[in-house]
């Protein structure tokens, strides 16, 4: 996994300064290569939406339903819940949280304080990933910060994409296409199905978990960022393996991964409640 703030600290001083958030490029300079990348058609990604947890990344994250005065919503990974890495098979729902979020504006600057009112949903079965709900709705966040919450893409991303991982913690982006996807991926106990796997220009490390990753086109959330290969080991711990439908196992020394989000948003209803049961809904239940 992209390894939380402990891990990140680690690599830092193991790794040295390529691993240091110093070789960042200015948000203004990261604009700007997005906006050439993308053409002129297109929005350049910023930090606009984006958070800061403890140890990890995360956004607020709205469905195309969602109303105003809905409670916001923050996605991350399910390896960032504070309570710990759930395991196999494990499902968190509507636990109570008082966790804290610092809200991120285009600069990377960051301009207030979101709090949770609960996990509403936290897995790392098949996805990796966790939403809080806060006690803040979306109008609340605009009318006081100017800032609105990134949608959530409602179809599967096609490979060729062009991306940009917006990492809150380190006030970095990355960016780059989608390479592909894969059957299974797995790492250590944990199995992920229909990951994104990244082109080598996205070299996330360590405190990016949690990131959304963005369509350059259209400026919607479609995955989120969570693991990548270390060390070249097969399926250990920060060492993910790729399983096809035939059972065959790759390495990818040095490839990045993220877990889709489109089949998350049938289950966002109405007040940002999480039900599991609505019809689309894609989420491991309990």
């Amino acid at each position: 996994m992209n390894k939380p703030l402990v891990g990140a600290f680690l690599a830092a001083l193991l790794l040295g300064a390529g691993a240091a958030p110093v070789v960042a490029a200015e948000p203004a300079q990261q604009a700007q290569e997005a906006a050439s990348k993308t053409g002129p058609e297109a929005k350049a990604v910023t930090f606009a939406g984006t958070v800061a947890l403890s140890n990890c990344s995360g956004s607020v994250v709205r469905s195309p339903e969602s109303a105003p005065t809905d409670p916001a919503l923050v996605l991350s990974n399910g390896h960032c819940l504070e309570s710990g890495f759930p395991g196999p098979g494990e499902v968190v729902v509507d636990q109570p949280s008082s966790r804290t979020f610092t809200l991120l504006n285009a600069s990377g600057d960051g301009v207030g304080t979101l709090k949770a009112s609960k996990i509403a949903y936290g897995t790392m079965t098949d996805t990796d990933l966790s939403l809080y709900e806060t006690t803040s709705t979306y109008q609340q966040i605009e009318d006081s910060y100017g800032i609105q919450a990134l949608e959530l893409e409602t179809a599967h991303p096609t490979a060729g994409t062009a991306i940009t991982v917006a990492s809150g913690y380190w006030k970095r982006t990355y960016s780059c296409d989608i390479d592909g996807f894969v059957h299974q991926l797995k790492e250590g106990r944990w199995t992920w199905k229909d990951s994104v796997r990244y082109t080598p220009e996205c070299q996330t490390i360590g405190g990016t978990s949690g990131s959304p990753v963005i369509d350059d086109a259209t400026g919607k959330v479609v995955a989120v960022n969570n693991t990548g290969n270390e060390s070249g080991q097969e399926c250990t711990d920060n060492n993910p393996c790729e399983v096809d439908e035939n059972g065959e196992v790759t390495v990818r020394e040095g490839i990045n991964y993220a877990q889709q989000t489109y089949n998350m948003v049938p289950c966002i209803g109405a007040g940002s409640k999480i039900d599991l049961n609505r019809e689309g809904c894609g989420l491991p239940k309990p």
